[in-house]
């Protein structure tokens, strides 16, 4: 599946931003999705997932009640609404099918990431 993700800026600490992945596929609504994110300097990690149907998502302890992860499968879009920024949430972030092994998330393939987009959250 081809993702592209899009929407990232600049916002002050506090604020929300909520950022895209539009998918060219069409099977999109069979993945479950889920967003990643890689700061300066730090490894990738898990953000949120959402199952396929949209019933169930999952969060990082680090982000929990802050952001929320909704997908449109009409659309072969997925979101990453966050809000309460913080400047620790600055990172490039990505979007990726995902599945889960045990507790943890993995994207699904070992292709290329993307670009992913961008957040800077300022204080």
């Amino acid at each position: 599946v081809q993702l592209q993700a899009s929407g990232g800026g600049l916002v002050q600490a506090g604020g929300s931003l909520r950022v895209s992945c539009a998918s060219s596929g069409s099977t999109f609504s069979s993945y479950n999705m889920g967003w990643f994110r890689q700061a300066p300097g730090k490894e990738r990690e898990f953000v949120a997932a959402i199952l396929w149907s949209g019933g169930s998502t999952y969060y990082a302890d680090s982000v929990k009640g802050r952001f929320t992860v909704p997908r449109d499968n009409a659309k072969n879009t997925l979101y990453l609404q966050m809000s309460s920024l913080k400047p620790e949430d600055t990172a490039v972030y990505y979007c990726a099918q995902v599945w889960r092994d045990g507790s943890s998330w993995s994207k699904f393939d070992f292709g290329s990431w993307g670009q992913g987009t961008l957040v800077t959250v300022s204080s």
